[in-house]
């Protein structure tokens, strides 16, 4: 096989698997994915994934491999705070929430960080539409908060809150209160209550 006729019918999905290659063409020879990889016409995203060099080009495509490389996965915590302008810092890792366990990768479009939940936590993203007809999944604003608060046990005082320099405009007008508290009943943690009540007195939410 040559490799346009693999771009042509690989390209469009944004990122791939080795399982969709085999899939589409049983008899493919693995030692493609080593010598495109090698030569820049692929780039590998984890062991068995793979994308194309043009994506480094094209905005929010870093993102869109969080969910696609780990999967159940949203995107969440510092990333997704970044994300709606509530922290001021330029994020280095891209940081996802997954009911699997614990992982890392890094590759070319940054490092990516998973943080492991209960599955019933597994709720409160939204579909946000990007370029070429995809999408992402990332946690509402308030969820994210919550995640943050939950997986980073540190966050337990004024001072540690302060320290987080949430954009108060938007806690005070974009942030839904009510949607954080029907949030925060669903994590059935008192530690967890005791975070967003030290946020709330920190921000006067």
């Amino acid at each position: 096989m040559n490799y346009l006729e693999f771009r042509n019918r690989m390209f469009d999905l944004g990122c791939f698997n080795t399982h969709q290659v085999y899939a589409w063409k049983p008899d493919f020879d693995r030692n493609n994915f080593v010598r495109w990889t090698k030569k820049g016409l692929l780039i590998r995203l984890r062991q068995g994934y793979y994308t194309f060099p043009e994506y480094k080009s094209k905005p929010d495509f870093a993102l869109f491999f969080a969910n696609r490389i780990y999967r159940p996965s949203y995107i969440s915590l510092h990333s997704a705070l970044a994300f709606y302008g509530m922290i001021p810092e330029a994020i280095v890792q891209i940081t996802s929430v997954t009911s699997l366990k614990t992982a890392s990768f890094q590759n070319e479009f940054g490092e990516y960080e998973y943080k492991s939940v209960r599955k019933e936590l597994m709720f409160g993203y939204d579909i946000k539409p990007i370029a070429d007809g995809k999408s992402l999944q990332i946690a509402r604003p308030e969820k994210a908060l919550l995640d943050l608060l939950y997986l980073y046990p540190f966050y337990n005082t004024e001072q540690e809150m302060e320290d987080l320099r949430l954009d108060e405009d938007f806690l005070l007008d974009e942030l839904d209160l009510r949607l954080l508290e029907d949030y925060l009943l669903r994590f059935k943690s008192k530690a967890l209550q005791k975070r967003v009540n030290f946020l709330k007195n920190t921000y006067s939410l």
